[in-house]
Order: C-alpha cells, then structure tokens, then sequence
C-alpha cells in the first residue's frame, strides 16, 4: 500500500484560472466610481488617455511580476520577492517590513475607497443625505463587512463567490445597455486645445494614469499563490498580460458608454454616474435596478478586499518580520482577528475623506516599495539566481522595467506634492519603527545576521 503524501500545495491554477482570479481583483467598485475624477483630471473625454497608458504601464511593471514569480513561485508575492532578493537575513528583512508596513495603510485605503463608492451611490436612493451621514454610512458598510468576516473562513467562500457574481453582471449590464445607444460624437467631443501639449497636458495625463493605475490594481495576484500554479513561467506572464488587456478593453468601453449618454460635463460632476446613465435611458426604476448592482458590486469589493488584505499582515507576522500581535488567531473561530480588526479600523477612518484623497494616498503610499521596489529586485535576481533558475525571462531586459519605473514615477510626481510628501512620510516612518525594533529585539543591523535569533521576534 502506498504511503499518504504530507499536505501540500497543488498546482491546480492553470491559464484560465489565474486570469480569472487577476481580474476578479482588478474589477470591483473602482470603473463606476473613479470615471467622474478621470474625466476631471484633464478636463475632458482625452483623459480616457489615461487607459492606454495605464494598461502600457501595467503591461511593463507585470513583466517585472512574471519574471520575480517564475522565479520565487511561492505564495507571498511582494513579500517573498522583496526578502529574498535583497537578502532575507539582511536588506530583505528591512525591505519586507517596509512591504507589509505600507500595505497596512495603503490596504485599508483600498478598502475604504469601495465604502466611499457604495456611500456616494446610496445618495442616488437617499436624495437628502447630508455629507455627514454619507461618511456614516461608508464606515457602516464597512462595520457590515467586518460583521461578516468576524467567522470561520469555511463559511466564506460561497459568499465571496456570489458578491463577485454582482461585478459582472453590473458590467455585462452597463456595456450591453448603453453601447447601442452611445452617441459617440458626443463621447469624444473633445473640449478646444485639448491635446495641446504643456505642463498642464503632463500634469493631467499623470493624474488621469494615477486614476486609471487604481483600476488595474490586482493584476499581479497570481502571483501571491505562486504555490498553486501550473507552469509558473508561462501561464504568470500570459494571465498577467491577458487580465491587464481585457480590463483595458472592459474599461474604455464602459467609458464610452457612460458619457455617450450621460455628456462628459455632467458626467465628470456625477457622484452617481451610472444610475444617471441607466436613468436617461430607461427611468427611474431602471437606474435604482443598477443603483443597487452597484451597491451590491461596493460592498462585494470591500468584502473580497478586507478577507485578503487582512491576511497579509497575519502571514508575515507569523514569519517574525512584522510585530507578533498580528499573527494572533481568534481562540475560538481561528482566523486573525487583530489582522482583520486593525485593517478594517483604518479603512473605517479613511472612509471619512474624499475619494480623490483616498485614491491618491493609496498610489502613492504603494510605489515607492512595492512597485519601485520591485524593479529594482530585478536586477538583484538576475545577479543571484543562474539562468537555469530563471525560467521566464522578461521580454526586450531592461526595456520593460525602465518604462515601469519611469511610469511610477511620473505617477508618483503627478499626484501633487501633499501627496509626495505624505508616500515619502510614509516610508520615513516606516524605517525609523523597523530601526527601533530591531534595536529592541537585537536583531539585523545591530546584531550580525548570522548571530540573530531564530525564532520570531516579539
């Protein structure tokens, strides 16, 4: 008789899957609620420039994605590629921690932008809330959501399955409904000298790549269960690239149809741009039906978000590189709760702010380690690991990444100063805790890596 293999991992994703999971990720709230500031960001429907050159920035920095995860094809992503590369017992430990302390703001902000969009779209069934009781009913949705997840995860799955099944209907609804009735001259009416070139052209371009860079987020996921997937080497680039072009498609799409109904003036000022769209077309009842597929799709978004962003902090406190509180689980329904009660605290405050606000926090909090700090892993892989172990290499080396940092940069810059400032804060802050803590546990820089202790820091 053979012998029972220990548990493991199976490699079940294959190309389908793993694009379907990237994509689950890239579409949530984010297209319904974000249109109106990418409108605004250069005054106009050439903003929809910004898709383009978001889905070319996506393209680039998933090429940095695929060759770190055909390489490193664990489960971690970010995480692992940062710590290992740079050097787990050294660099690697400060970049990891600065990984997971960024995500413990940026993640929340994530999160908090869905309770923002489901509060914004309430306002079109409750045409007399106050701003005030907006802000109330964001940090509602997200009390609800924490409601639901205060469980054990074997009860979750369904759910989150049939909240993710109101993404796409909302989308299938949005492009089937208003594509034949887009009057597309009005679509691209485009306001005068408005693609003259100048500081204020790069700036709004850069504002409006920041904006369309919020919706492309999560096309990278597949590589957080590197673990689980068939041929890391070629099914992690091709979902990457296969997510990031279909999602561009849906997005422009669904732009057009928008503002082929509703015209960009109006539409850029709308803190419930579909329910007038679906509105104009077929009443009232109509745009409640789609009122409420979007409040569906928000709170499913903020559901999904806040059940993986809260395990983030857990994983990598159980890996002694993030304070040990996090990695408690609840006595009783085994699932970390001070993970889960912290990121959903911070993601109910930042519920408080605008959405611009929200978004732009959210940028640039999450380039300046995780995405620069990526690309520039790179190189340190390349370096590290012989040829054999890398089994994707990254199309046109160093092309690709270049454009990538140069792209994050611009989008860094682009979100105004208030906005630098407060990434660069961030990572200030960050570096001075890990410094501190590593002072007091007596571990890497102040003692020698090899004379560090082996189990994980309080």
């Amino acid at each position: 008789m053979e012998r029972e293999s220990s548990p493991h991992l199976v490699r079940g994703f294959g190309l389908v899957g793993a694009t379907a999971l990237n994509m689950s990720n890239m579409v949530g709230v984010g297209p319904f609620i974000s249109i109106p500031l990418l409108l605004a960001a250069m005054n106009g429907p050439q903003s929809m420039l910004g898709w383009i050159l978001g889905a070319l920035l996506a393209a680039c920095d998933g090429l940095v994605w695929s060759e770190l995860g055909a390489a490193l094809p664990g489960s971690g992503g970010s995480y692992r590629f940062l710590r290992e590369t740079y050097g787990p017992e050294t660099f690697g430990r400060l970049m990891a921690f600065l990984f997971i302390w960024q995500f413990v703001l940026s993640g929340p902000l994530e999160i908090a932008s869905g309770m923002i969009g489901f509060s914004d779209y309430a306002g079109y069934l409750w045409p007399g809330m106050t701003p005030l009781e907006g802000k109330f009913v964001a940090a509602g949705v997200g009390l609800l959501a924490l409601a639901f997840l205060y469980r054990r995860t074997t009860v979750l799955s369904r759910l989150t399955v049939t909240l993710w099944l109101g993404t796409v209907l909302t989308m299938a609804a949005i492009l089937a409904v208003g594509l034949p009735h887009a009057n597309f001259h009005q679509a691209f009416a485009f306001p005068p000298h408005a693609f003259a070139f100048g500081s204020g052209f790069a700036m709004g371009l850069g504002s409006a790549t920041l904006v369309a860079m919020y919706n492309y987020l999560g096309y990278y996921d597949v590589c957080y269960i590197g673990d689980e997937v068939r041929e890391p080497a070629r099914v992690i680039p091709r979902s990457i690239l296969l997510s990031v072009a279909a999602c561009a498609v849906a997005y422009a799409a669904i732009n057009v149809a928008l503002i082929g109904v509703v015209p960009w003036r109006q539409a850029m000022h709308s803190p419930f741009l579909v329910s007038e769209f679906m509105g104009r077309l077929y009443g009232r009842p109509a745009a409640i039906a789609i009122t409420v597929m979007i409040l569906w799709t928000a709170f499913g978004s903020v559901f999904a978000l806040l059940l993986g962003y809260s395990r983030i902090p857990y994983a990598a406190a159980m890996d002694g590189n993030f304070f040990r509180p996090f990695a408690r689980l609840h006595p009783k329904k085994n699932f970390p709760h001070v993970s889960l009660l912290t990121v959903s605290a911070i993601a109910i405050v930042a519920a408080f702010f605008r959405l611009d606000v929200v978004i732009a926090a959210l940028i640039t909090t999450r380039v300046l380690v995780q995405f620069i700090g990526q690309i520039f892993a790179l190189p340190l892989l390349r370096r590290k690991f012989r040829e054999s172990a890398r089994p994707y290499k990254m199309w046109l080396y160093p092309l690709p990444a270049i454009v990538a940092l140069a792209g994050w940069i611009a989008v860094f810059l682009s979100s105004g100063m208030r906005y630098v400032l407060f990434g660069l804060l961030t990572l200030l802050a960050g570096l001075g805790v890990f410094f501190l803590r590593a002072r007091w546990t007596r571990s890497w820089p102040f003692v020698h890596a090899s004379n560090q202790p082996a189990a994980p820091a309080p």
